[in-house]
């Protein structure tokens, strides 16, 4: 069977990459505490950041936990579910906040930040919509791109990034060290 760090390569100096990341993460890795983490610890390099990364919320009044989003840019936070009220199992993404979201990743690129976080590549992004064009956009336009991708996408994201991706095992010490590699090699 094999391990994750079997599926997570780290690139090489001889490994050209464009410059995306993917962290790759099972169910119970704390992923939102380890982006929020990697943003904090650039940001105190004075790396300019741009881009989203999510937080849950409590639940309140026995309704499931919702999430928020954090522009990385301007700190701005906003709701990223809507409250489709008890026992309902529709999806509770809210479609105007990824819109948001989709804007506040825009802007980021216009504004020239040095590195993008868009906090997953899950199913949204795996059916073609989401936040999937907006990281494409960033690569384009050199923009370096992290973001999280759950084993169960792993297929969809290498379909979507191709193989000169760096794939990151949800390590803070492994997004940091791609980080450093990609500084001196540009």
């Amino acid at each position: 069977m094999k391990t994750r760090s079997d599926r997570c390569r780290m690139p090489t100096a001889s490994m050209p990459t464009l410059p995306i990341a993917a962290v790759i993460y099972r169910p119970d890795d704390p992923l939102e505490a380890l982006l929020a983490n990697v943003a904090r610890s650039l940001a105190a390099r004075g790396v300019r950041l741009g881009g989203v990364i999510q937080h849950a919320l409590p639940a309140l009044g026995g309704q499931a936990c919702g999430m928020q989003l954090e522009n990385l840019e301007t700190g701005e936070c906003f709701g990223l579910s809507q409250n489709l009220g008890a026992g309902s199992v529709a999806c509770r993404l809210d479609a105007d906040a990824l819109a948001r979201g989709a804007m506040a990743v825009r802007a980021a690129v216009e504004h020239r930040v040095e590195l993008v976080i868009i906090n997953k590549f899950g199913a949204q992004e795996a059916a073609g919509a989401g936040l999937r064009d907006d990281m494409a956009q960033a690569v384009a336009a050199g923009v370096p791109v992290l973001t999280a991708v759950a084993e169960r996408f792993a297929a969809d994201w290498m379909a979507f990034a191709g193989d000169d991706c760096a794939l990151l095992p949800p390590r803070l010490d492994a997004v940091l060290a791609w980080w450093d590699r990609l500084q001196t090699e540009g």
